[in-house]
């Protein structure tokens, strides 16, 4: 039980405006994206960012990094990386006092506080499930022995669009271990001229890092103790069922247009998104406004539209935005 929540919110909002003010110093605009980042964060979270080359979204997580003290690694996903090269693998290594060798587990580059999984859909599906076992357990097995992962543990990846050549789709187990799916939109016409006056003259930015490991441990442990009205759990938990053609809940629309709703995780990321975004709007109460607001980003990769949804110009994101309108 958190002792003195009220000054833990305090700082929790405190923390959360010194990050975002970090980010500020060298990535222009992206303010919804950055809140959903940090929300992930101190949700115990993981995001997926998938937008065309070249909108800085290995740029945005390597200075989220910055801004927090925390261990970073990068992994570049190409389509010949091995598991081995993220979890980790085994070498014989002499030990000249006694003259014997041994195995050694030399720890890959998912042994980090945050890890930024660059264009993961480069890589086959065999090597993406590389990282299912760090993101759901915190934990790697390598030849029978397991490794801990030291929390926090936050994997951010970045993910071109499908529809792109050289790109492999994710596969389902592992879309649904993220907690968000967010969509990096091109820059306003104001933004990209700051981009561009930034960027093409001599700047020298100092990120500070503003969170030590411990207090992030603390903040989110907070989180988890924000209470949540019962009206709007059963608001959240309705709202997923909606989406599952064959639930009670579900309307006309969803049997006729989705091939596959979105199961219990979808309801968990709802509501502990809900409980960090309404401390980060200074609040230590979750309203359904939460809810609504974190609905597309947390179903947007968890539910399958069909043939007819397609063929009618009706996406996944349209499908939710109608849910909203009727769920209540």
């Amino acid at each position: 039980m958190i002792e003195n929540p009220v000054q833990l919110a305090d700082d929790f909002l405190e923390a959360y405006q010194g990050i975002k003010k970090e980010i500020h110093k060298v990535v222009v605009g992206q303010e919804e994206i950055i809140d959903l980042l940090l929300i992930s964060l101190f949700s115990k979270g993981h995001c997926i960012l998938v937008g065309v080359p070249g909108l800085a979204k290995t740029l945005l997580i390597r200075t989220l990094s910055e801004s927090l003290n925390l261990s970073f690694n990068r992994i570049q996903f190409t389509p010949d990386l091995m598991p081995g090269d993220i979890t980790g693998t085994e070498v014989i290594e002499e030990n000249k006092n006694e003259g014997t060798k041994e195995f050694k587990f030399i720890k890959g580059p998912i042994f980090a506080n945050i890890v930024l999984s660059d264009e993961i859909n480069r890589t086959p599906p065999k090597t993406q499930a590389a990282l299912l076992e760090g993101m759901q357990e915190y934990h790697v097995t390598a030849s029978g022995t397991t490794y801990d992962l030291e929390p926090p543990f936050f994997v951010l990846a970045t993910q071109n669009p499908i529809e792109q050549e050289g790109t492999y789709p994710l596969p389902e187990a592992q879309l649904d271990r993220f907690m968000f799916n967010i969509w990096v939109d091109y820059p306003s016409f104001e933004e990209e001229k700051l981009i561009v006056s930034q960027t093409t003259s001599a700047r020298d930015v100092q990120i500070s890092s503003t969170l030590s490991r411990e207090k992030i441990k603390e903040l989110q442990a907070l989180v988890r103790e924000v209470p949540v009205p019962e009206s709007v759990l059963d608001y959240a938990v309705k709202l997923v069922a909606m989406t599952r053609p064959d639930s009670e809940f579900a309307p006309d629309y969803i049997q006729k247009y989705m091939s596959w709703g979105a199961g219990p995780r979808a309801s968990q990321y709802l509501i502990i998104g809900g409980k960090a975004r309404a401390l980060s709007l200074g609040r230590y109460n979750v309203t359904e406004e939460d809810i609504r607001a974190l609905a597309v980003p947390v179903l947007r990769h968890r539910i399958v539209n069909n043939y007819a949804a397609e063929a009618e110009g009706f996406t996944t994101v349209k499908l939710i935005e109608r849910l909203l309108n009727d769920v209540h």
